[in-house]
């Protein structure tokens, strides 16, 4: 499931009072990390070569040189969860000081990271959550009810005259954040009556098989007016598939993708608009989180603190903090931001 200066991560995200105590938890120095202060901090991605983490990448590297802190980005060549059990093993090996993780999978990774927590790493999630037993705090993007709401919208607003079949392509079937995206779309579309919700296809956030998807898609719904993508991943394959198949004039592609990889496709009108949240400000703020946990900072439930440029953030009961509404993206703007990821 990938704006700097224009940042829609300007939300809401402060700590929960979290203290992750359990056997073998290591002592800290009173400034965390070593004995100069650095510390060591694991950014899993769903999968390498995937530019929505590259961008999470870059903002995590820009966070750490301000909080002497070290990243260490890592992820499965695929998205999957036993590919991230593995890679958080090599982390807990090297004895990071925390992990921040977009898990391909909510539960099966929880094991792995209790153990993790055993051994005094303070564990966060961001962008899709792993479940509450195995993380302190999910930092989120933007709210599940905001994104759902925004996708609808733009089908609405692409389909013709607001008419018409909607259907989307999603990541995994297990993804936490793309099954919450889609729950919340579906409750938002009773909004546009005259859209008709025609089902949903999972591309595992992988081209090929989203291609394929899509273009099955297609011929089961020859009516089809918009294909609502939850995968930045999904949407550009998506898009190629409907350019490739004839479709552009009749079918658009909308939902959440990348600038730099979507531009193309706005020019065509095959993507005449989309959504996305700033996948360097969100690596710069778990980062922030992360270094902040792993040097013993804590605050009390709702209480905001300072991500620096990010802006201010707070932690629910559950320990989940929820951004701003996705920024849009057209032919006015989308140039300016492919530069920028």
């Amino acid at each position: 499931m990938r704006m700097r200066r224009r940042a829609m991560l300007a939300g809401a995200v402060s700590l929960a009072a979290v203290t992750i105590a359990g056997c073998g938890e290591r002592p800290q120095t009173p400034a965390g990390g070593g004995a100069d202060g650095r510390i060591r901090i694991g950014i899993v991605a769903k999968s390498l070569g995937n530019g929505f983490f590259e961008a999470v990448h870059k903002g995590a590297n820009e966070a750490a040189a301000a909080l002497n802190a070290e990243i260490i980005f890592t992820g499965p060549t695929t998205p999957t969860a036993e590919g991230q059990i593995e890679t958080l093993n090599a982390l807990i090996a090297q004895r990071v000081d925390a992990i921040a993780i977009s898990a391909n999978d909510p539960d099966a990774v929880v094991p792995t990271l209790q153990r993790a927590m055993q051994r005094g790493i303070k564990v966060i999630s961001y962008d899709s959550a792993v479940a509450k037993e195995g993380r302190a705090v999910h930092l989120a993007p933007s709210s599940d009810v905001l994104i759902g709401q925004t996708v609808a919208q733009l089908a609405a607003e692409l389909a013709p005259e607001g008419k018409g079949k909607v259907a989307v392509v999603s990541a995994t079937p297990t993804s936490t954040n793309q099954n919450s995206w889609l729950a919340q779309m579906q409750q938002a579309l009773p909004r546009y009556p005259g859209l008709q919700f025609a089902g949903v296809v999972y591309g595992d956030d992988v081209s090929d098989k989203s291609y394929r998807e899509t273009v099955a898609l297609v011929k089961q719904h020859p009516d089809l007016a918009v294909i609502v993508s939850l995968s930045s991943v999904g949407i550009v394959a998506a898009a190629k598939a409907i350019e490739d198949q004839g479709l552009t004039a009749k079918v658009k592609v909308t939902g959440l993708g990348l600038p730099s990889e979507l531009i193309g496709y706005v020019r065509k009108g095959v993507v005449p608009k989309f959504a996305i949240w700033n996948p360097i400000d969100l690596g710069y703020a778990a980062t922030q989180v992360a270094a902040r946990l792993a040097r013993g900072e804590k605050s009390e439930n709702g209480q905001e603190i300072s991500l620096e440029r990010v802006g201010t953030v707070s932690f629910d009961d559950d320990g989940v903090g929820a951004m701003a509404k996705p920024f849009i993206y057209d032919q006015s703007n989308v140039e300016q931001f492919a530069a920028i990821f």
